[in-house]
């Protein structure tokens, strides 16, 4: 999931040491909003070659919420 971390990071415009699985996409320092959806949609397509809801992953919490989508949908 570092693969997962990194684009997160970068979409999210956040250091990449500070995305792991208990990140929070809601706490003000980064913008989880439609672009950010449609960009980690992307990222896990390139990934992982699923394909998510975007607006399942819009209710998304945490990064680790993100990955129980994609075990979800694999």
């Amino acid at each position: 999931m570092k693969d997962l971390y990194s684009g997160i990071a970068e979409i999210l415009e956040v250091p990449e040491d500070s995305v792991d699985a208990s990140f929070d996409l809601a706490n003000g320092e980064q913008e989880w909003d439609s672009m950010a959806v449609v960009s980690t949609i992307a990222l896990v397509d390139n990934l992982y070659d699923v394909a998510l809801d975007g607006v399942k992953l819009a209710e998304c919490e945490t990064v680790a919420d993100i990955e129980k989508l994609i075990k979800e949908n694999s």
